[in-house]
């Protein structure tokens, strides 16, 4: 049926969760039937707002168009646009972040509420309930298993070979959950489709569209010094005996720095071929795949850009051995990425002077966007780096403070920082000693000043903190427009 006859089956409050990791794989036309349905309601005075629920961040048809149409009253785990974040920093929108591994169980354990509908995109869907899905998985088995209604978007865009890269399995609840059997990266565990009851399915729809287009700025100068930064670590921790001349496998958050330091790595000589465990397989993976430095990568979703995507699907015979997609509770299971000894690389808006890092908010009361899985990465990897310009806005920011106003990432969970001006090794320091080395390496030298003198004026203790000036820094930025008054 049409988009329009579909959504007649929606109802005001209704729980609806879309497929999609990152805009990959996202539904793309009942969003938009959506909205109107909302508008419309609207405009008649009626109430039509539902509940979202996607595997991460998404499509703009889901946080851009519905949000526009006033058509959420709640949100999780993560979102991913600005008309979505206003309505929520100005509390118009329940907002529930999660970290992306626990979703999958938090709603076939109930905690959220019923799922009455799932909308989900999918190459084909067969008379006896199998779903194969596009460029991504994510949590859309799991929205396929626990809801009463299924609309399933069946997108002719996607070419039908993407399901050799699908490995799909949901885990059992607990309390007797099987070992998950992954020892390496590329090992497969389950099915290329996922599972629907077909009597769930309510309606199908036919597309054609493709998936946002997704670019990311090539590297610059900054990224590229962080890049060097952490490579020079990694060819220092081989050369002491520390880290197999083989290299663990690396994941790497969503973004331009994340996708520079991912080509720096790439085409240094010294650094040996690799494979991923990821969350994202995005642009820069496409190039290392091509030039056999990526030997293999496992992820949730294709996020690339349509060329990129073109250059995957037209060689699947290359590509579809060398890519897994799985769900998001198994890419980013906290003992699978313990188990493979990963190497995390993520991205922070700021990190204070003991190691606690903020990605997620602003002033610790305005969303950006979510944690997202960088939580998951951070706390279970063998190493795990947290990378950052030093400074913003022309260094009216720094992103090295004396004190997060909200924290993601604990100390106890960050080893690494590192920022363009140097790398800073957090392992087997104390508070204080982190600090120091925090300011040394770090902070742009705006900053450094201001720093030491935080620490050597605080009250003594474990942890040094002065709590009448410890956000003096964002207080200058809310009231002068620079965290440093005076900038010279």
């Amino acid at each position: 049926m049409t988009a329009d006859e579909a959504v007649l089956q929606v109802n005001h409050d209704d729980m609806v969760a879309f497929s999609g990791f990152t805009s990959a794989g996202a539904a793309k036309v009942i969003p938009k039937a959506l909205a109107k349905r909302a508008r419309e309601h609207h405009d008649m005075g009626l109430n039509f707002k539902l509940k979202v629920l996607t595997g991460a961040s998404t499509s703009s048809a889901i946080d851009k168009d519905l949000a526009e149409a006033n058509a959420i009253s709640w949100r999780s785990p993560y979102q991913s646009d600005k008309a979505i974040r206003n309505m929520i920093n100005q509390e118009e929108v329940e907002y529930v972040e999660v970290h992306l591994s626990h979703l999958p169980q938090a709603v076939s354990s109930g905690f959220f509420g019923k799922v009455d509908v799932a909308v989900i995109e999918a190459r084909e869907v067969t008379e006896d309930g199998r779903v194969y899905l596009t460029t991504s998985v994510g949590a859309s088995p799991t929205f396929l298993r626990c809801a009463d209604k299924v609309i399933i978007e069946i997108n002719r865009h996607h070419s039908p070979r993407l399901r050799e890269m699908a490995d799909i399995r949901i885990m059992p609840p607990p309390p007797r959950r099987y070992p998950i059997h992954i020892f390496e990266p590329m090992m497969r565990i389950g099915w290329p489709y996922a599972l629907v009851e077909p009597e769930k399915v309510i309606a199908i729809v036919e597309t054609e569209q493709p998936d946002d287009e997704l670019g990311f700025a090539g590297p610059d100068e900054v990224s590229n010094k962080i890049a060097e930064h952490v490579i020079e670590f990694l060819l220092g921790e081989m050369t002491a005996g520390n880290h197999p001349n083989s290299m663990f496998p690396l994941q790497a958050g969503v973004g331009n720095v994340a996708n520079a330091v991912l080509s720096g790595l790439g085409s240094h000589p010294d650094i040996p071929p690799f494979y991923m465990y990821s969350e994202v397989f995005q642009d820069a993976m496409v190039d290392l795949m091509q030039q056999e430095k990526l030997l293999g990568a496992s992820a949730a979703s294709l996020t690339v850009t349509r060329d990129k995507l073109k250059t995957v699907t037209d060689d699947m015979d290359f590509f579809a051995p060398r890519i897994v997609l799985r769900p998001q509770e198994i890419s980013n299971h906290p003992g699978i990425i313990r188990r493979l000894g990963v190497i995390a690389l993520n991205t922070a808006v700021e990190v204070d002077l003991y190691g606690n890092a903020n990605s997620s908010h602003v002033f610790g009361t305005k969303a950006i966007n979510g944690i997202g899985g960088s939580g998951e990465f951070t706390r279970n990897s063998y190493l795990s780096f947290l990378m950052t310009p030093s400074i913003a806005r022309e260094g009216k920011i720094s992103a090295i403070v004396p004190m997060c106003p909200h924290i993601d990432n604990n100390e106890h969970s960050v080893q690494i920082v590192v920022t363009e001006q140097g790398l800073a090794d957090l392992r087997g320091l104390g508070p204080t000693h982190r600090a120091q080395v925090l300011i040394e390496k770090c902070a742009h030298p705006l900053y450094k000043e201001y720093l030491r003198k935080y620490v050597r004026d605080s009250m003594k203790g474990h942890i040094r903190h002065d709590l009448e000036k410890c956000y003096e820094l964002h207080r200058n930025l809310l009231d002068t427009g620079s965290m440093l008054p005076d900038m010279e």
